[in-house]
């Protein structure tokens, strides 16, 4: 989503989420990506359905959130500039004063700005990771990201069956 513009970010939102509202109901929706955003911005409370934009409401769930198994959690931000875990200590209080200031509940008290989000009652986050992978101190991209694995149910049918050779 728009890095720069917090209105932009909120249409993108809806309509994104307008698009997934029109699926049918029973169907696993995965929404990943940079939101360019922290959770409790008002983008994350209406696409996790804490928060009304435009008459609708969200309702996905953030898989970092509601995942059994969490790792690299004191790695609170997603993005980091290229620096890693290198930053220095008036940028670290800042972002410590910050994550305090957002909320106290451990579930929603990280910055972020990279999700995955999910839908669906037979989607369930098992293990979710902020990979920080980098080689000699170079890294891919100036955000981590999110890795989930998912369970899926062993009936999960596809929406199109493939196509059998055969009588």
């Amino acid at each position: 989503m728009d890095e720069f513009s917090p209105r932009s970010r909120r249409r993108s939102a809806l309509l994104t989420w307008q698009h997934i509202a029109s699926l049918p109901p029973g169907l696993p929706v995965v929404y990943c990506g940079g939101f360019n955003t922290h959770k409790e911005s008002t983008t994350g409370r209406f696409l996790l359905g804490r928060s009304r934009e435009h008459g609708v409401v969200g309702d996905m769930r953030d898989a970092w959130a509601n995942a059994r198994l969490r790792k690299n959690v004191t790695l609170i931000r997603t993005y980091h500039g290229f620096k890693g875990d290198k930053q220095g200590a008036l940028e670290f209080f800042k972002l410590m004063f910050r994550a305090l200031c957002l909320c106290w509940d451990r579930q929603t008290q990280d910055l972020h700005i990279d999700w995955i989000l999910y839908r669906g009652r037979s989607l369930i986050p098992v293990s979710c990771e902020v990979l920080n992978d980098n080689i000699d101190g170079f890294y891919p991209s100036s955000h981590y990201p999110i890795y989930v694995e998912f369970m899926l149910p062993r009936n999960l049918r596809l929406l199109d069956a493939p196509a059998q050779d055969g009588n």
